[in-house]
């Protein structure tokens, strides 16, 4: 089974409250939970640390098991071991996992079909992991790349600019194996990128993030209703 999973812990500085907090008439994790469940993954979960957005999770049809304990839920936690974790809870519940699929609540603008073409990815190809990746905006080319030092000035840093240069976009969207997770790492070998494009690989980390990804998700449902 193709198994996804959204964390959402309640901690959340620089937008409190963000992962339900209300975004184009709903709260975030809609967005994400709602492409999830058109997609083609067999079952969705949830993995918090809080009451109040595992409600919200469960209003929105996703599976809650349990709470994330609060070791797990730090501003420094890293997704390996809360992806161990729930691999483990799997696997005591006797689920058969062909992939764990990690989707981040604050990528907003991510589609069903963004899903599901990432598992036609990890499927026809059969690499350990898959991950979403988008083109570098020509403004950020690695020619335009300079080190700023301590005292304030600027030098140029010596990066070849090439097309071949890609960003993780979130990552959106994170296609692994359980057996790389349980020998801990969270990409396996190989790891195939699958392009999204710029559009839709928004990842809100701060307000301004937060009132864009508004604003594309009110043009989304504006054209809908036409």
């Amino acid at each position: 089974m193709h198994i996804g999973v959204i964390p959402a812990r309640g901690g959340s500085k620089r937008v409190p409250g963000k992962n339900i907090r209300p975004i184009a008439g709903k709260p975030l994790l809609a967005w994400t939970a709602e492409a999830a469940r058109a997609s083609r993954l067999d079952r969705v979960f949830l993995s918090t640390d809080s009451e109040d957005i595992a409600k919200v999770g469960r209003d929105l049809g996703i599976e809650v098991p349990y709470l994330r304990p609060a070791s797990l839920a730090e501003d420094s936690t890293q997704m390996l071991p809360v992806l161990q974790q729930f691999v483990s809870w799997l696997e005591q519940a006797g689920s058969a996992i062909t992939s764990i699929v990690l989707l981040q609540p604050t990528s907003p603008l991510r589609l069903p079909k963004h899903i599901d073409q990432a598992l036609d990815l990890f499927e026809s190809r059969k690499p350990q992991s898959v991950v979403s990746i988008t083109d570098v905006p020509p403004a950020l080319g690695a020619s335009k790349f300079m080190r700023l030092g301590a005292d304030g000035s600027v030098t140029k840093v010596a990066v070849q600019p090439t097309e071949e240069f890609v960003v993780r976009n979130g990552p959106a969207i994170v296609i692994t194996s359980p057996q790389v997770i349980k020998r801990n790492e969270l990409y396996g070998d190989p790891t195939l990128g699958y392009l999204m494009q710029r559009r839709y690989s928004l990842d809100i980390d701060d307000e301004e993030d937060f009132l864009f990804a508004e604003q594309m998700l009110m043009g989304r449902l504006a054209m809908r209703s036409r």
